[in-house]
């Protein structure tokens, strides 16, 4: 694999001569002695939207009768250069397929939107299990090999638009603690998972070493059973709510439905505001975003469990830990342009915009209590580069005191010396270059701290750092 990964890098070494006379096309257009009509077609195919192109008039002609057709193909290369478990590099993979339909353009009624998506993630598995340790994920594509339903789904806007119902498979991170600027599916900014969705969410999962329970979390490429509903009372604010099923399918195919009682439910609720977000308003555009969870299944309380997981290593067979009934979190989201090259009508929106995020949740039944993450995302910060970004985050993790603090009790009732779990930091550095509209390259740096928060007790890694160097095809 590691072979296989150093061949593809070396295809894509070879092909930045290439790439360079894409993003400079129109300087070189004089010189090119092609005749003026391939020019025009090149040009029209590096500045369309699709790898493809139009299909000859055809993907045009399906979306006007309300049907659109997309794919997206994620391919990186995430490198562990020093610390953590292991040093090495792999191949991890992501191709995303969506179908979406209109009513109004079949139908003959507004409002209605049916959604179809599904997801083939290939390459090698479990890069950050196997060389980092971390919790938050270097690479958003390191999940399972697998070919699965991702969502699935049918919305209708009621009220003039006001209000919308959706109901069907769905992922909790497509519609909560979603970002309208630093990072999105259209636009990655970022690499590791954590800016993607928050760590702390991933709560709902079990705790390694722990009896396992009947929870977990459907955020992408996982989705669940669900019913969302979002009323919209102005233009800049909204409030939403969604229940879940508390235990979606995680196996390779994500169609085994099953609604049961002992699984419980997930629901999930969120207000937010924006301001001056349209082009013709002057001020710097921004949002904020307040929210929270609840889990009804029962949660392990961490303080017996995680007694109850040292003590079965050494042949002690402590009584199971008590269950705490219910599970819940909250977090904020806030984010604000600093800084304009233009205005709002720059369809690039240059500038510099911050962004931060908090959540919490209670230390007794989860494995991290608080998580802040924030950075700076740079866009057009280069002359000519107008959709390029640059992007500079840091998050803290940290592991709940009754974990530090049950590690503590066991050195002292075994005589041994485990260093107590604290917390996982992270910086990333990451440049996202567009070379067309349908292609992006992007190196990310990032620097892990403590990862794991230390809680492998058995093997408590130093920090690492990593490289990832990631490819997106729009097609």
């Amino acid at each position: 694999m590691k072979m296989q990964a150093n061949s593809q890098l070396g295809m894509i070494v070879k092909c930045l001569p290439l790439l360079a006379l894409s993003a400079a096309g129109p300087a070189l257009a004089g010189e090119s002695k092609a005749p003026q009509a391939e020019q025009s077609k090149m040009r029209e195919w590096l500045e369309g939207d699709y790898l493809l192109g139009d299909w000859n008039g055809l993907r045009t002609d399906l979306s006007k009768r309300g049907i659109d057709f997309e794919c997206f193909y994620f391919g990186s290369m995430p490198s562990n250069l020093s610390g953590g478990i292991k040093t090495g590099t792999a191949y991890q993979g992501a191709l995303l397929t969506t179908l979406g339909l209109r009513s109004k353009e079949l139908l003959g009624y507004d409002g209605g939107d049916f959604f179809l998506s599904a997801a083939w993630l290939n390459g090698q598995e479990d890069f950050s299990k196997e060389h980092i340790g971390d919790l938050n994920k270097v690479n958003l594509t390191d999940f399972p090999n697998m070919f699965r339903l991702w969502e699935m789904w049918y919305s209708q806007q009621l009220l003039s638009g006001k209000l919308l119902i959706k109901a069907g498979v769905m992922s909790v991170d497509r519609d909560f603690i979603v970002p309208e600027y630093y990072n999105s599916l259209s636009s990655i900014n970022f690499i590791n998972q954590t800016f993607f969705y928050p760590t702390l969410a991933f709560n709902l999962y079990d705790i390694p070493g722990f009896p396992v329970g009947e929870h977990s979390l459907p955020s992408t490429p996982y989705g669940a059973l669900g019913l969302y509903t979002r009323y919209k009372p102005t233009a800049s604010s909204y409030i939403q709510a969604a229940v879940y099923d508390g235990n979606p399918d995680l196996g390779s195919h994500g169609t085994n439905f099953r609604v049961a009682q002992d699984e419980g439910a997930l629901v999930y609720l969120e207000t937010g505001y924006r301001w001056n977000a349209a082009p013709s308003e002057a001020g710097m555009p921004g949002s904020l975003k307040l929210g929270g969870y609840y889990h009804t299944d029962g949660f392990y309380d961490v303080s017996q469990g995680t007694a109850y997981a040292i003590g079965n290593a050494f042949g002690a067979g402590p009584d199971l830990p008590k269950d705490h009934s219910g599970n819940y979190g909250g977090y904020l989201l806030g984010e604000q342009y600093l800084w304009l090259e233009k205005d709002q009508s720059d369809p690039a929106m240059q500038g510099t915009l911050a962004f931060l995020r908090l959540a919490g949740a209670p230390k007794d039944r989860n494995l991290t209590q608080f998580e802040v993450g924030g950075g700076l995302v740079f866009k057009g910060l280069i002359p000519g580069r107008d959709w390029d970004t640059l992007g500079i985050g840091a998050s803290y993790l940290k592991i709940s005191d009754d974990i530090s603090d049950a590690v503590g009790e066991a050195n002292a009732s075994y005589g041994t010396e485990f260093r107590r779990p604290d917390y996982e930091g992270l910086v990333e550095l990451s440049y996202k270059a567009q070379i067309t509209a349908w292609w992006t390259i992007q190196p990310s740096v990032q620097w892990v701290l403590h990862p794991g928060g230390l809680t492998d007790l058995a093997n408590q890694h130093d920090d690492a750092f990593a490289f990832i160097l990631q490819t997106t095809l729009r097609f």
